[in-house]
């Protein structure tokens, strides 16, 4: 059974080291995500955290692209919401057109940060578009169709690229799965953040029920999952026994999953009503490689994907590197061809 597998890389900063360093060990990750047969490669966007270096993910991405070849590179995400489309489709335009047929730009809905950061960035934007309208604007501007009318038609964002860079959706809801499915565009589903598969099986479903096709595309749905693959189950269990996954619920009605619960509370702080949070065990494949191709076996026949993109933020250093390299031997023929 053919698993195409990705890799998205949050650029974790460990106890005592440098922002300087995560990145380095990033692109470390990237040339050993090629070397190992992954389809593509992703960075994430955070902002005013200790414990993430990626903060500029189109920035990242233009030199990850100079220190590979072949792999696929691209965002996940870019946080669409504190920026304009129009910029963010020149960014990777000029991607686009520097490395053809190999950038991707997700696009995400989540924050990226605490709330302090969000209005830093978010300063002087007057702009209340939704996100499905900004992500259809973006999509436009992408592929130089902007509607006839636009306000904006017959703007450009140049340079225009032969192949541009292809759009995802990325989100943890139905919601997120109704926004990709009403226009037209892949899916991701973070499982690593949601957590809950049932969530998970719903979106993709209601993803591919609700599947506009007018631009001839065909749903494509992708999961995203923790994994860690050890040389034993004991092992792997040891590398992630101090992971949670800690939410903070806000009495808005909003739902945010952060780092740590320290984050947490500094989020519900920050934000300035009332707040929650909760601890719960992370969702996370893990095990050795035969246990764990066959868990991702049986998550791609239950989520009938032909693509799961990995992160891992264990530590050190060198147990993530061989935990890649443990899962490329572990799908062995079973990672599809680039």
């Amino acid at each position: 059974m053919a698993i195409t597998i990705s890799v998205l890389d949050q650029s974790p900063i460990y106890p005592g080291e440098t922002g300087a360093e995560a990145l380095a060990r990033t692109v470390l990750l990237a040339q050993e995500s090629e070397r190992l047969g992954f389809r593509r490669f992703w960075v994430s966007e955070h902002h005013d955290s200790e414990q993430l270096a990626g903060s500029s993910p189109e920035v990242l991405i233009s030199y990850l692209l100079a220190k590979t070849n072949r792999i696929r590179i691209g965002s996940g995400g870019v946080m669409l919401q504190h920026y304009s489309p129009y910029k963010v489709a020149e960014n990777f335009n000029v991607l686009a057109s520097l490395a053809p047929g190999r950038v991707d730009l997700g696009i995400g809905r989540a924050p990226g940060g605490l709330p302090r950061s969000t209005q830093a960035l978010q300063r002087g934007n007057a702009d209340a578009a939704s996100l499905t309208d900004k992500i259809a604007e973006l999509d436009g501007y992408v592929h130089n169709r902007l509607a006839p009318d636009h306000p904006l038609a017959g703007l450009k964002a140049v340079p225009l690229a032969e192949r541009p860079a292809e759009i995802y959706v990325l989100g943890a809801s139905v919601g997120s799965a109704e926004i990709a499915a009403g226009l037209g565009l892949p899916y991701v589903f973070s499982l690593f953040i949601n957590g809950d598969e049932n969530v998970a099986l719903e979106a993709i479903r209601k993803y591919r029920e609700g599947f506009n096709a007018e631009r001839g595309t065909r749903p494509q749905a992708i999961i995203a999952l923790a994994v860690v693959v050890a040389d034993t189950e004991e092992e792997a269990e040891s590398l992630v026994a101090s992971q949670k996954l800690v939410k903070i619920h806000l009495s808005s009605g909003k739902t945010l999953t952060l780092g740590t619960r320290e984050q947490a509370e500094e989020f519900g702080r920050q934000a300035g009503e009332p707040y929650t949070i909760e601890e719960q065990e992370p969702l996370i494949t893990k095990g050795t490689k035969a246990s764990v191709r066959a868990k991702l076996e049986a998550l791609q026949r239950s989520f009938g994907v032909d693509e799961i993109i990995v992160t891992s933020n264990i530590a050190p250093f060198e147990k993530r590197l061989r935990s890649f390299e443990l899962l490329a031997e572990a799908l062995n023929g079973a990672v599809a061809e680039v």
